[in-house]
């Protein structure tokens, strides 16, 4: 059945001596990987250039349910970006959070909450100028609302600490070492006080930043159950010192 849907980009790989295979989130399908074929000639109908980490796309495919692999009729730029390809802050952002989507996301079937939230959240990184250096952090604390993972909030002054496996905060140390400290704690509460759309009202520095998004990361591991290995993570360091 031949069926329309926004896609957001998330991973390739080669397929034959010119076709890929790509892994796409869908709007009205949930996670899905599809076969695109003669991509990589020079003079393909579909370029490849449409398949970067993050790209939002608008997708003319064959759906078949039940089927691994499915396929691609036309592709093309849903909101075209004016900045995440061309500023390397912004593009390691984006293939470090694409790596990390495509370790969480994994149910094939719609979640409109979830899509429209990564949707917004992706063109926004694409429009917004301020704060940016902080958007990945933000980024990953608001997914967790929708992964059904989200911390819980403090209301007391006096916690201090962020226990990492209860997903809560405390007044004293938690008796094992996955937790963070007293200053990490006090930047990771900053989180719950602004949206994406306010990312420039983060105090966060280089230093901090590196360390809250080493503790957001045990975060996932710990309830997502990802692996540890996130290649991009080491570009994403070198490009934020």
């Amino acid at each position: 059945m031949l069926e329309k849907t926004r896609g957001i980009f998330l991973h390739h790989i080669n397929y034959s001596e010119t076709s890929i295979i790509a892994r796409i989130y869908t709007e009205k399908f949930g996670n899905q990987s599809y076969l695109i074929n003669g991509v990589r000639k020079k003079k393909a109908a579909m370029r490849k250039s449409l398949f970067q980490p993050l790209f939002l796309l608008d997708l003319e495919v064959y759906y078949r349910p039940g089927r691994n692999l499915q396929r691609v009729r036309d592709v093309r730029f849903s909101i075209p970006f004016e900045h995440i390809p061309f500023d390397i802050t912004k593009s390691s952002q984006a293939i470090f959070l694409a790596e990390v989507l495509l370790k969480c996301l994994k149910e094939e079937e719609s979640n409109p909450e979830l899509f429209d939230f990564l949707y917004h959240a992706i063109a926004l990184l694409d429009m917004k100028k301020d704060g940016i250096a902080n958007f990945h952090l933000a980024f990953l604390f608001h997914l967790t609302r929708f992964l059904g993972v989200a911390p819980q909030k403090s209301e007391h002054a006096h916690t201090v600490f962020f226990d990492l496996e209860s997903a809560a905060f405390s007044v004293s140390e938690p008796l094992h070492n996955q937790y963070m400290n007293a200053e990490t704690t006090g930047n990771f509460k900053q989180l719950f006080q602004f949206d994406l759309g306010k990312i420039e009202q983060l105090l966060i520095d280089k230093r901090q930043r590196t360390i809250l998004l080493d503790q957001l990361i045990k975060y996932y591991q710990i309830h997502l159950d990802i692996s540890s290995n996130l290649k991009s993570l080491v570009v994403l360091k070198e490009v934020m010192e």
